[in-house]
């Protein structure tokens, strides 16, 4: 599917491209667009997908290797597949990285509303292939599916999903910058069995609402939802 991904995967710019490159797949695998034991796009899209040369994305996946993040294996089923784990969060570091960001967290907070609802509210309008259709409904199976260590990258791919059926590059690129700036605060919130369950009947409603065309619903859904987040994290790392 030459739209998934498109949220982390774009062209780099010239000039930095190694190391915008490797920017680019750890934002991928951070943000659980792959997760551990998933095989990165096979070195010839990838590349072009980066509009880099394939010696540079080499050079990348080869440092990447030596931080421990990738490993790649030879032969008929071989590739480049994610080692890397996410760290266990640390509160107090956290809180103070919050007190440091001071009024930016709530930019943050209320550009990711507005980038997302927008989102929900594009892929609403489109007509979808089934094949993005299936896309959609196999994310949301999977974070509904999610073992408490999976469920924070699971449910970023979620929400990017919906980014990326918009058709929109420029908003896909957008929400994915804007989670990158919140993703360890998101992951420092507490598993609270309650808060899934909700999030659960929430993202229900987003795809549900997404899949019908229902644009209000989708808006509607996506916004309860950042909200609830929202309130979570001002409330444990407030």
């Amino acid at each position: 599917m030459d739209w998934q991904g498109g949220a982390i995967f774009r062209p780099v710019r010239t000039g930095n491209a190694f190391e915008e490159t490797v920017e680019r797949i750890l934002e991928a695998i951070k943000l659980g667009v792959f997760g551990y034991g998933d095989r990165l796009p096979a070195e010839r899209d990838l590349a072009a997908r980066l509009n880099i040369s394939r010696e540079t994305l080499r050079e990348a996946i080869r440092s990447l290797q030596q931080a421990g993040c990738v490993e790649s294996r030879r032969g008929r089923y071989g590739g480049t597949f994610v080692t890397y784990r996410l760290p266990p969060p640390d509160l107090g570091e956290l809180r103070r990285a919050v007190q440091d960001m001071g009024t930016e967290l709530e930019d943050a907070l209320t550009y990711r509303l507005v980038l997302e609802t927008g989102a929900s509210e594009q892929a609403a309008r489109r007509q979808l292939t089934d094949e993005q259709r299936g896309y959609l409904q196999e994310r949301l199976t999977e974070l509904e599916d999610a073992s408490p260590e999976a469920y924070r990258q699971l449910d970023s791919r979620f929400h990017l999903a919906i980014a990326e059926l918009t058709g929109s590059h420029s908003l896909a690129s957008g929400i994915a910058e804007s989670r990158m700036r919140l993703n360890d605060l998101l992951n420092a919130i507490p598993m609270l069995e309650r808060n899934i369950d909700h999030a659960s009947e929430q993202h229900r409603a987003m795809a549900q609402a997404i899949l019908t065309g229902d644009v209000e619903g989708a808006r509607r859904a996506t916004e309860e939802h950042l909200e609830a987040t929202a309130a979570l994290l001002r409330g444990f790392l407030g």
